[in-house]
């Protein structure tokens, strides 16, 4: 025998009978989300710049991968940086192996400042080739693309037939 209760309510000397209410209300927890991910949508792009470089400009191509992979920085002074810390280029394997487990197919990014002389930079990716890694990749900038159907003029530049 199932039993229901009953929120009893008297008005005017009657006794009105009405089910409790077991509906749970969604709307709040609904809001309460929606301003959650626009609040992490406008702070993820923030948590992830490390070391302030300025990049070069490429037509190359976005990579795609699963993991989390290591960056690491060469800024405009010729400091070395894995991940935001600074190191010294001779101590970079021994923290690449501690932080992969020796693992060669860990996803590297090498970040290089325009600035920088590109030795400087072929010095790391030796570092990191000698390691044994084998995914080690250039990060640049896409350039900015101008909007289709505009004609850009430039000294000499006529448009049309003028």
């Amino acid at each position: 025998m199932a039993f229901v209760r009953y929120a009893g309510r008297r008005r005017f000397g009657r006794v009105h009978m009405h089910p409790m209410m077991s509906d749970i209300n969604v709307t709040p927890m609904v809001d309460v989300m929606l301003v959650l991910l626009v609040v992490f949508m406008v702070t993820a792009p923030l948590l992830t710049v490390g070391v302030q470089v300025d990049l070069p400009k490429t037509k190359a191509s976005l990579l795609t991968g699963d993991d989390e992979p290591l960056t690491i920085t060469v800024d405009a002074q010729g400091r070395v940086f894995l991940q935001e810390t600074e190191l010294a280029l001779d101590t970079l394997n021994p923290r690449l192996v501690a932080i992969t487990g020796n693992n060669p197919d860990a996803r590297i990014f090498v970040r290089g400042d325009r600035a920088i002389d590109y030795g400087r930079v072929m010095e790391v990716m030796g570092t990191v080739n000698a390691a044994g890694y084998r995914k080690v990749a250039l990060i640049t900038e896409m350039p900015k693309r101008r909007p289709p159907g505009r004609d850009v003029k430039g000294p000499g530049r006529k448009k049309g037939g003028e």
